[in-house]
């Protein structure tokens, strides 16, 4: 194999539940993960030492960013395989930067797979699994790629009920949303963990389900920059909206619909509405892997 490429879908928190805080800090999660038909690129090919060039829509968000996740994944899984990380990798960047859909961490789980496949690694080989943990909370599940129920601090990954086909309309307003100050800005009690048990057999059942549980980050988001009330005020009312939520950390935001006809034109509405907005018409996925 001469270049091997995987996708960096963008990971999506249908909820987030705050369970609590470790001594460290680390706050202790329950959230149902999946993830979205829409995501960076990440090229591989063998090269003489370690480089990296960035391009598309999203590019200049990583401007000035020297050593950032592709190359730290790179180095991470080089260095538990016990070689040089001659790679020459090419990230076609189309989500954006710390927007809560995990961006950064998709692009380093993309880049651990990828890596892996040019270098002849089986794609569940434990050392996989070893060196995603320490590059970030996200990274773990995006190696994955499925849908999940995730815990703790994002290591605890159990399988989620299977999801109904859906479709979703993915905004963001164009302003980075660090997620270390969302968790300092985040006040209250911790919430009861509430997993999703039973799959829900249509869309409709979905949004009912998540109406039952929250993000508990959004009020936060809301306190740092208020757009994000204004993103799901607009989204909740666009034709068809079965819910709209935060996910993550913000500041992206997400709806739920029906189908694939109703989500691509209430991202025209919203797109031409708000033009400076970065919006995205795709489908949920249940697996991101078997969607490649």
């Amino acid at each position: 194999m001469t270049v091997a490429v995987a996708e960096a879908r963008a990971k999506v928190n249908l909820h987030l539940h705050v369970v609590g805080r470790r001594p460290d800090g680390y706050h202790l999660l329950d959230s149902l993960v999946a993830f979205a038909g829409v995501g960076d690129t990440v090229e591989v090919r063998a090269g003489r030492g370690l480089s990296l060039s960035v391009e598309g829509p999203m590019a200049d968000g990583l401007a000035g960013e020297g050593d950032n996740l592709v190359l730290k994944a790179a180095r991470a899984l080089a260095d538990g395989l016990g070689r040089p990380p001659d790679l020459a990798i090419r990230l076609v960047k189309r989500l954006p930067v710390a927007s809560g859909i995990g961006g950064g961490s998709a692009d380093a789980a993309a880049t651990l797979r990828a890596a892996a496949a040019l270098w002849d690694l089986p794609p569940g080989a434990p050392v996989l699994a070893r060196v995603a943990p320490p590059l970030g909370a996200d990274v773990p599940v995006c190696l994955l790629g499925r849908a999940v129920n995730m815990g703790g601090v994002g290591e605890v990954l159990d399988p989620a009920p299977v999801l109904p086909r859906a479709w979703m309309v993915l905004v963001n307003p164009g302003v980075a949303c660090p997620t270390p100050a969302v968790f300092r800005a985040r006040t209250g009690l911790f919430s009861a963990p509430d997993p999703l048990v039973e799959a829900p057999p249509n869309v409709a059942a979905l949004g009912a389900a998540l109406g039952r549980r929250r993000n508990d980050l959004t009020a936060a988001a809301v306190t740092l920059l208020p757009v994000v009330a204004e993103v799901l005020e607009r989204l909740d009312a666009l034709d068809g909206c079965r819910i709209a939520r935060m996910s993550g950390s913000g500041a992206t935001c997400f709806a739920l619909f029906d189908d694939e006809d109703a989500a691509r034109r209430a991202a025209a509405t919203l797109g031409g509405a708000h033009p400076g907005w970065w919006t995205a018409a795709c489908p949920l996925l249940s697996d991101a892997n078997a969607e490649r």
